[in-house]
């Protein structure tokens, strides 16, 4: 069984606040499922308007552009957000799902072909790049760029040097869409006005950023989590197959207990007390997505995934108005994934495993795989008639 750690729970149960110092700087980290909600709606109080303040570690040397639409607060976030939101949501129609489906029996095709396979970099980064292919509307040879930059795009040890790769490559894809425009992510921002005005270039760039650093790592890790999940636990990987409808519900369960993202970044505009600590104007507070996650007071028994968990009201995916842009995407992914592995995969045998742990001054916590080996033993192909 899958171990869940959870180094809040003291601090969440006693003061619902934990410090943290990152940067010189002491962020008080919202704890509480209620509080955590209650913060990301209000943006009067803890406002995203931070350029490169809203991720913790914050990115001042590691790009040039605000992210869009994370790093605005209403209205003009709204207003952001609405050029770009439909297509993401096209990851709900048919067709968008049929194509996610194909990709995925393409790379379980790949695998099962092999004894082993390393699951992070080996099936997760071209199964997150190929599927945002998909979203982006690019052809599918862009993945093969996006596979060679590695699981992260600007952190580690080169993450300056492989930010400005990332840049280069974007001004290159704007480039070329102003050129030739076609119906692709890059050309649609190039075609968008923003209150009655075209878009600058780092307005471009900051939505193109927040596409491919925001969406990357954490579908990466979610899917290598889910897989790792149902080679150690094999009887809930039986329980899946035994009923596929099952499937929606325990990626519901994964995304809570496999939370990529610790937690995220707003500033205060005015001195703001949080559980008695003193927030000076421009300092920040965080919001502990991965804590809320594992609130006792909001789910039962937290630490044990249960695939059938109902209700799930996590907040993997942010809550309040800046509700992530690429949840639907996430979530077809995951579906698609899981759905196929039941319908092709008798067991998953771990082989090997390397874990990837986040550590702190405050806190030390273990979020999935840096690497993960498995040997995939396909179900039985059925007779033909």
């Amino acid at each position: 069984m899958t171990a869940i750690d959870d180094p809040f729970r003291k601090a969440r149960e006693s003061e619902g606040v934990l410090r943290c110092p990152f940067q010189g700087e002491q962020i008080p980290m919202l704890l509480r499922h209620e509080e955590v909600r209650r913060a990301a709606k209000d943006w009067i109080t803890f406002s995203s308007d931070a350029p490169f303040r809203v991720p913790i570690p914050s990115e001042e040397q590691l790009r040039s552009v605000r992210q869009l639409p994370i790093e605005v607060d209403p209205p003009d976030h709204e207003d952001y957000r609405a050029l770009v939101e439909p297509l993401f949501l096209r990851a709900k129609q048919p067709a968008f799902v049929g194509r996610i489906d194909a990709i995925v029996e393409r790379l379980l095709d790949e695998a099962l072909a092999l004894d082993t396979i390393e699951i992070v970099e080996g099936f997760a980064l071209p199964l997150q790049s190929r599927a945002l292919t998909v979203l982006l509307d690019v052809p599918d040879a862009e993945a093969d760029i996006w596979i060679g930059w590695g699981v992260h795009v600007f952190h580690g040890d080169d993450g300056l040097k492989k930010s400005r790769q990332l840049e280069d490559y974007l001004n290159s894809r704007f480039d070329r869409a102003e050129a030739t425009p076609g119906d692709d992510f890059f050309s649609i921002l190039t075609r968008a006005s923003f209150r009655g005005r075209p878009l600058s270039r780092d307005e471009m760039l900051g939505f193109a950023n927040l596409a491919f650093a925001g969406g990357r790592d954490t579908i990466i890790h979610s899917i290598a989590c889910a897989i790792g999940h149902l080679a150690a636990a094999p009887a809930d990987f039986t329980f899946l197959r035994d009923d596929p409808g099952r499937v929606i519900h325990a990626s519901e369960e994964f995304f809570r207990v496999f939370m990529p993202l610790t937690h995220i970044g707003r500033v205060c505009p005015v001195t703001t007390d949080v559980h008695g600590v003193a927030v000076e104007p421009g300092g920040r507070v965080s919001l502990g997505w991965a804590s809320a996650n594992l609130d006792g007071s909001v789910f039962d028994d937290p630490l044990a995934i249960r695939l059938d968990r109902r209700p799930n009201p996590h907040v993997s995916f942010g809550f309040g108005p800046h509700l992530c842009l690429g949840a639907a995407h996430s979530r077809t992914v995951m579906k698609s994934l899981l759905g196929a592995l039941c319908r092709r995969v008798e067991r998953i045998e771990p082989v090997s495993k390397r874990d990837r742990v986040e550590k702190s001054a405050a806190y030390s916590r273990t979020l999935g795989y840096d690497a993960l080996t498995v040997r995939l033993h396909p179900l039985p192909r059925p007779a033909r008639s």
